[in-house]
C-alpha cells in the first residue's frame, strides 16, 4: 500500500517562481529550488553551505530532453557559483541538503553516484556529466540509511517539478495508443507529463507537404540528441521519449 506524504514548500520571498524550499515534514531532507537569477538572494540561506548534492537543469527546447548535471559538495553553495560561472546550459538548480547536518563527503558521494545511475536509466534528461561519478564505498548500513534518503530526495525533486527519477513504465497492452500510417508506425501511452511515444517506434524518412517548420526543427532536435536514428528507409526511435502534446 502506498502511504500519503505531507510535504512543505516555502516560499522565502513570497513568489511562487523564485525560491523554494520543500521537505517532507517528517523527514530532515531538504530541497532547495535556485532559479539562476535568485543566486545572490540564495547566499543568505546558511544551509546551502553544507555538504549536500545538487542538481543544474536546463530548459526544454522544443521537444528535446532538456539537459542535466548532477553533482556533489561540501559546500553547494561555493560549488554553485562556481558553476554560474563555468556552465552556461541550466537556468534552476536544486540543492538537497540535511536540515540536521548529517551528509558527510562519503554521504553525497554515495548520493550522486545512485542518483546518476538512476538517472541515466530513467532517461528523462540529457546528462551534462563529463564521468560517471564513482561509487565510494559505505557500510552496507549506511547505504540502506542512504537509500531510504534517496527515496525522500526523489520525492521531494519531483514535487517541485523536475521529475528526474520517475520511470516511464508500459501500460497495458489495452492502454497502448497506436498511430500507423505510411512508413510509420508508433505505440505511446497519454500521461500526466504528456505523449510518452515507446522505443522501437518509426517514422517515414522525408517529412509530408502539410508538416510545418515546427515539426521539422523538432524532427532536427530528435535527431541531434539521438532520440530517432535511420534504420534502413525509416527513423526508429531508441528510447521513450515524452512530447508535450499528442501533435
Amino acid at each position: 500500500m502506498t502511504l500519503g506524504k505531507t510535504i512543505q514548500i516555502f516560499l522565502p520571498d513570497g513568489n511562487p517562481r523564485s525560491i523554494r524550499v520543500a521537505e517532507i515534514t517528517s523527514r530532515t531532507v531538504q530541497a532547495i529550488l535556485i532559479p539562476r537569477s535568485k543566486l545572490d538572494e540564495a547566499s543568505s540561506r546558511k544551509e546551502l553551505s553544507g555538504a549536500g548534492i545538487y542538481f543544474l537543469v536546463g530548459p526544454q527546447e522544443d521537444e528535446s530532453m532538456a539537459k542535466l548535471y548532477i553533482g556533489e559538495a561540501e559546500d553547494c553553495l561555493q560549488r554553485l557559483k562556481q558553476h554560474n560561472k563555468g556552465k552556461d546550459f541550466w537556468t534552476h538548480a536544486l540543492a538537497v541538503i540535511s536540515r540536521t547536518q548529517y551528509f558527510t563527503k562519503s554521504h553525497v558521494k554515495f548520493l550522486e553516484h545512485h542518483a546518476y545511475q538512476l538517472a541515466s536509466r530513467t532517461n528523462r534528461f540529457i546528462l551534462e556529466n563529463g564521468n560517471t561519478p564513482p561509487r565510494p564505498h559505505v557500510s552496507e548500513s549506511m547505504e540502506a540509511d542512504l537509500l531510504d534518503n534517496f527515496d525522500t530526495i526523489s520525492t521531494l525533486v519531483s514535487t517541485l517539478g523536475y521529475p528526474i527519477f520517475d520511470e516511464v513504465k508500459k501500460p497495458k497492452a489495452k492502454d497502448i495508443l497506436v498511430c500507423t500510417g505510411i512508413d510509420a508506425h508508433a505505440e505511446g501511452e497519454y500521461t500526466e507529463d504528456g505523449l510518452v511515444v515507446f522505443s522501437g517506434s518509426t517514422c517515414r524518412l522525408v517529412l509530408t507537404k502539410a508538416s510545418n517548420t515546427t515539426f521539422s526543427k523538432v524532427r532536427e532536435q530528435l535527431l541531434d540528441t539521438g532520440i530517432i536514428k535511420q534504420d534502413n528507409d525509416q527513423y526508429l526511435f531508441q528510447k521513450d521519449h515524452i512530447f508535450s502534446s499528442p501533435s
